[in-house]
């Protein structure tokens, strides 16, 4: 009687390698035709982990081996990353196409809010009136503006409401939620199934928020602006601090370039120091109202960020959720 064919090493060692690749398939299954009959489909950890298989030795992705024994197949889906530098650039335009997004949502919802207590008259309603000059300043479509100004004059549509919800991260880390929804029910549910999902946890009104302080924000990419330059302009027309980006060992000069300078300062000196930028012709991109920064930043192992990148991720992609903060060094 012939002894059970060894699996071979050369395919075992492939498997191993898709296994342990950053950029796995989505699914992967397999069947084997013995003799005229399907085998039930076998896991990759089955395949892996047996020694002996029913099955010669092959070539893969439906290629047919030389022996008349069997033929083996394996279909796999695309790909889920497209390799290190490809997905770093598109993850890059993921997120900004995202972050302004998230502007011209959080925009709209602010012209329904003061729609909805002024009228949609910017010359009667004094807060519609502020909110489209700062739309104006953001560049935001003026069609976005007019289709939710449309909107909030529609049977049904409630003034959204602003609120904060407080979470803990991993390593210590604490985040601050920002949320404006016209339905807190459904806001709340949404943000504290995220939060138990990916491993965090919700924070009493308050515990966090102390941590921060709220101020007004220009950002500038390093790629702008020569930083003593921005230093000199930035101090001299009013502002409080100049904070430079986080820099890593692994940073690629594509990295680097989506890295910003936050400008802080006061209600009163953002005008000034948005003019002073204009003159010294260095662009800029405008907070849109105000932003949370950390009193002081805390710093945690690669494998804690990367959960808090996921779960920050996670929460940014609800519709309510208009901003999160976090302490992340």
């Amino acid at each position: 009687m012939n002894s059970t064919p060894a699996f071979s090493s050369t395919a075992a060692s492939l498997f191993r390698r898709l296994a342990a690749t950053p950029c796995r398939p989505r699914s992967l299954s397999f069947q084997t035709k013995l003799h005229g009959l399907i085998v039930m489909p076998l896991s990759l950890s089955s395949v892996i982990s047996s020694s002996n298989w029913w099955a010669k030795p092959c070539w893969v992705e439906g290629r047919q081996a030389n022996d008349s024994f069997g033929v083996r197949k394996i279909w796999t889906s695309s790909p889920v990353c497209m390799g290190r530098r490809s997905s770093k650039i598109a993850g890059r335009k993921g997120a900004q196409d995202a972050k302004k997004a998230k502007l011209y949502s959080r925009i709209g919802k602010e012209v329904i809010s003061a729609v909805k207590k002024g009228g949609p008259s910017p010359t009667s309603n004094t807060m519609l009136a502020a909110v489209l000059e700062k739309a104006k300043e953001l560049d935001v479509p003026k069609d976005i503006l007019e289709r939710n100004i449309k909107r909030a004059s529609e049977k049904g549509q409630e003034a959204y409401i602003e609120k904060i919800y407080e979470v803990y991260g991993y390593g210590g880390v604490s985040m601050v939620v920002e949320v404006s929804t016209d339905k807190i029910n459904r806001s709340v549910a949404a943000v504290r199934e995220i939060v138990k999902d990916y491993g965090g946890k919700m924070a009493d009104p308050g515990s966090v928020l102390f941590k921060f302080r709220r101020a007004r924000v220009v950002n500038i990419k390093v790629t702008d602006a020569d930083k003593d330059q921005l230093l000199s302009v930035a101090l001299d027309a009013g502002a409080e601090d100049v904070i430079e980006p986080s820099v890593y060992e692994d940073d690629t000069d594509e990295d680097t370039s989506e890295r910003y300078y936050k400008v802080v300062s006061s209600t009163e000196s953002y005008p000034d120091i948005l003019n002073k930028l204009r003159e010294e012709g260095i662009a800029f991109e405008t907070d849109n109202g105000s932003e949370l920064l950390p009193i002081r930043t805390l710093e945690v192992d690669d494998e804690a960020m990367d959960l808090n990148r996921e779960l920050m991720a996670r929460l940014l992609d609800l519709d309510d959720v208009d901003a999160v903060y976090t302490d992340q060094k």
